[in-house]
């Protein structure tokens, strides 16, 4: 018998709609019609709107409500750039310390994504390579600030990676961009690691202002 699903708290599934795409950005949010959509209390709705600010997410409109976040080119630019800095400096933190445990994870992800792009699968592209971070990032967790820091950023980015993985082009650049990081991390070179992780996101950066932006950023 299969153990029933944990439901997720609204939090995580306003969070979700967000990261994904569901929710536009400028897009009105208020307790009424969120509580009713997802056939809850305000109680909860009002505690996951408060995070969601907290995060970059969303912003409030004075007596009216949220809106799910916009940002300027100014501000996607600024938003990957610390992200690099950040994750960089982490896969520094980490090297030489990748159990072989690790070292499968990250091998299983990437060879997941592989699968997924083959198939066209997009969606299970960017849920791999989702992953793929997620277990980097779980190896500075005993590093509370740094680890909260690259999370809360992370978040904020997720939701413009995904429409730029439905270019071919951009999920085959994250998937050998990941492949580079394994071996960078297998050899123990903390330079190399921290030069690739900011090189990755760079290209990120530059797929998400592409999309986004119609600009020619090359």
């Amino acid at each position: 018998m299969q153990p029933l699903a944990i439901p997720k708290s609204s939090y995580e599934q306003l969070k979700s709609k967000i990261i994904e795409g569901q929710l536009d950005p400028g897009k009105r949010l208020t307790e009424a019609h969120l509580a009713k959509e997802l056939g809850v209390s305000r109680t909860p709705i009002r505690e996951a709107l408060r995070r969601l600010e907290t995060e970059g997410l969303i912003k409030p409109l004075a007596r009216r409500g949220f809106v799910v976040a916009g940002e300027s080119k100014e501000e996607v630019e600024e938003l990957f750039e610390i992200r690099a800095v950040l994750e960089g400096y982490s896969l520094r933190v980490i090297c030489g310390n990748v159990s072989e445990e690790i070292f499968r994870e990250l091998d299983q992800s990437v060879h997941k994504a592989e699968e997924a792009l083959r198939k066209d699968q997009i969606e299970r592209v960017f849920v791999c390579n989702t992953r793929f971070h997620d277990t980097l990032h779980n190896l500075v967790v005993d590093k509370g600030r740094l680890h909260r820091l690259i999370v809360d950023m992370r978040n904020n980015v997720l939701r413009y990676r995904i429409n730029t993985l439905h270019n071919p082009h951009g999920g085959r650049k994250a998937i050998d961009g990941h492949r580079k990081i394994v071996l960078a991390l297998r050899l123990g070179d903390p330079d190399l690691c921290e030069r690739l992780m900011r090189e990755h996101i760079q290209e990120a950066k530059a797929d998400a202002l592409r999309f986004l932006f119609k600009e020619d950023v090359s």
